[in-house]
């Protein structure tokens, strides 16, 4: 009897806090902030993987395009928008200094 009761209040305490069931508002918000995280670390894939590409004393050149293929390969994005991918390695091309050593098409 004792046991019994013991197990009921362990599994009471064990169980935690009552989740919410899911929402569809917080389901798509959920989506669209690990899309942006993604795209931006897309954009910092691309610039670093320009930057080993580039040659010794010439500047890095990074396309919208590179970032678009990046999200597709390594997270299987099957379609980016231009506009999208472009605001994505702009933040990330001010953020990393890129203007030293990049050239970019995003700005256009």
């Amino acid at each position: 009897m004792t046991l019994g009761l013991i197990l009921v209040a362990a599994g009471y305490v064990w169980r935690g806090r009552v989740l919410r069931p899911l929402s569809a508002k917080r389901a798509q918000a959920a989506v669209i902030r690990d899309r942006s995280r993604n795209l931006l670390r897309s954009a910092d894939m691309a610039i670093a993987g320009a930057r080993r590409r580039a040659a010794h004393d010439e500047p890095a050149i990074v396309t919208v395009g590179d970032v678009t293929r990046v999200a597709r390969q390594h997270y299987g994005y099957l379609f980016v928008e231009r506009e999208e991918a472009a605001a994505a390695l702009r933040q990330r091309y001010e953020a990393c200094d890129c203007r030293v050593d990049c050239m970019t098409d995003a700005f256009n």
